[in-house]
């Protein structure tokens, strides 16, 4: 059951990523687990990588704070790294 609230988290972010960018074939999320939460790696081409980030980080705060609060709602802890 954890495997596919993880999978349904990973599946959240490149829904946004994708639909924000101008390559979303270039979207990938990568999980990496640790002892207390689920990090997800967020990579995207360098030239979408304003877009993800957005005017002083509005767009990626938003971004996680979205996938943290479904997060919650199925008890896990994740987090976001957008990573160049």
């Amino acid at each position: 059951m954890d495997e596919v609230k993880e999978h349904s988290m990973k599946d959240l972010l490149l829904y946004i990523a994708r639909n924000l960018v101008e390559k979303p074939d270039a979207v990938t999320v990568t999980e990496v687990e640790g002892d207390q939460e689920l990090t997800l790696e967020l990579r995207v081409d360098p030239d979408d990588m304003g877009k993800v980030i957005g005017r002083q980080g509005r767009i990626a705060k938003e971004i996680r704070t979205l996938v943290r609060s479904c997060a919650q709602r199925t008890g896990q802890k994740v987090s976001i790294d957008i990573v160049d």
